[in-house]
């Protein structure tokens, strides 16, 4: 890495990941094994042998290393080209990268494409509406699966003091073909900072999750179909009901994986509680009051431990 880019690196909150396209073989910080693994990460063998069954809902019709380092996530704003957020909680490092953005992606995306970025910033922002509007749906939905509507019960994701009502991040992830697929995993095991994430698997399928009595089972794509995986604030408001989805993206040796995900957050001055309505004598709440913005730092202080930090 030449002095300019070390600099750049060290500027931000943000580790940079490798520039893979240069990378032959397996670099150790980059070997994982069990005991490298988080100690939250309940389990460390995988079952080829199952797929995820996962229910599908129909809601209705529808550069190169140096330019990536000029648009790196900017200390702060979780926007920009780099590695997860969490990257700092783990030994080792994660053979992945992200560009993510919040909002209006110009101002990075500039600097990628200075002559070519309009049609990019075009379709992105596009996108992103599209996807808030759905995610807006599917939040109005689950709620009412348990009796609850809309109007009457979900005050919560309002805004205090006249901030927009929700937070959305955007990721278009990349998952680089790996050296040594027995030492290495693309992202460690986590839940979501999130009401719900939007998750499109572009090319093969490496998303898996963790099913009680049976490990780390593998996600099949569905033509057509998005997969939407329940965030730590969905647990929170429906008192336990909805469970934040533990799960992992794992690399490939012969194929480079890319996926999207788009995290639904609430604004970062919500309150954010079990709704009134889930809470009775016989459902006592699980999760004391917090707001979005003190959720953020709980997570990223006690990462999947975070849920556990606020528990009656």
């Amino acid at each position: 890495m030449n002095p300019t880019m070390e600099t750049q690196t060290q500027a931000h909150n943000f580790p940079l990941p490798l520039d893979f396209d240069n990378v032959s073989t397996l670099l150790d910080s980059y070997a994982w094994s069990p005991t490298t693994l988080h100690s939250d990460d309940p389990c460390h063998y995988t079952n080829n042998d199952r797929k995820a069954s996962l229910p599908v809902i129909d809601i209705g019709d529808p550069g190169a290393y140096d330019l990536k380092l000029l648009a790196a996530w900017l200390p702060s704003k979780l926007c920009g080209y780099g590695s997860a957020y969490f990257q700092a909680l783990y030994a080792k490092l994660m053979w992945s990268e992200v560009f993510g953005m919040t909002g209006s992606p110009v101002e990075h995306a500039r600097n990628l494409w200075p002559q070519d970025h309009a049609k990019f910033c075009e379709v992105m922002e596009q996108c992103l509406a599209k996807m808030k509007t759905l995610c807006n749906k599917i939040v109005g939905i689950m709620p009412g699966s348990l009796g609850l509507t809309h109007e009457d019960d979900m005050n919560w994701f309002e805004p205090q003091n006249g901030s927009d009502q929700t937070q959305c991040l955007f990721h278009l992830n990349s998952y680089p073909v790996f050296p040594d697929p027995e030492r290495g995993m693309g992202l460690a095991p986590h839940t979501d900072t999130s009401l719900i994430t939007v998750v499109k698997q572009c090319n093969i399928s490496g998303l898996q999750v963790y099913q009680d009595g049976a490990g780390w089972v593998p996600v099949e794509q569905v033509k057509g179909a998005l997969v939407v995986n329940v965030g730590d604030l969905m647990q929170i408001v429906t008192n336990g009901k909805f469970k934040s989805l533990l799960h992992r993206v794992v690399v490939n040796s012969t194929c480079h994986c890319l996926a999207t995900s788009f995290f639904l957050m609430a604004s970062s001055d919500a309150e954010i509680s079990p709704l009134r309505k889930l809470v009775d004598s016989a459902h006592q709440p699980l999760y004391r009051l917090v707001t979005g913005k003190e959720y953020f730092q709980l997570k990223y202080k006690f990462f999947n431990k975070a849920l556990e930090s606020i528990r009656l």
